[in-house]
């Protein structure tokens, strides 16, 4: 079975007008354009200031490896189970893995879904 890899930092979801004051070298560093939005998912602590809008309180995890383009199914699985249980996410594909966030306090009950569905959960 897979591995899903807490990752133990606070995440806030964004608007930023542009990405100039973005710190692109923080370990985690979501970004997203758009023709109509420039979109910045990070942790709480490295959020600029020329943002627009922001959603704190999230946390996050990730598939563990990298994940051929192959595979099929892998994030709507996951998805499915933390649906079932009323979990909400937002999702990140980057190009080795998927990531997952969830608000801070369905957290820990995602996590537990995720165990009970025989995923193997490793601490960051």
């Amino acid at each position: 079975m897979m591995e899903i890899k807490k990752i133990d930092y606070d995440f806030s979801v964004c608007k930023v007008a542009d990405y100039s004051l973005v710190d692109l070298n923080a370990e985690f560093c979501f970004t997203g354009k758009t023709d109509e939005e420039n979109s910045l998912v990070c942790p709480t602590n490295k959020i600029p200031t020329n943002i627009s809008e922001r959603d704190d309180g999230w946390k996050a995890f990730r598939i563990q490896g990298t994940l051929d383009f192959s595979l099929i199914g892998i994030l709507a699985k996951i998805s499915g189970i933390l649906a079932e249980n009323k979990i909400g996410i937002f999702a990140i594909s980057t190009f080795n893995t998927d990531y997952i966030l969830t608000k801070e306090e369905n957290y820990q009950k995602a996590i537990d879904a995720l165990n009970h569905a025989g995923y193997k959960i490793v601490e960051a």
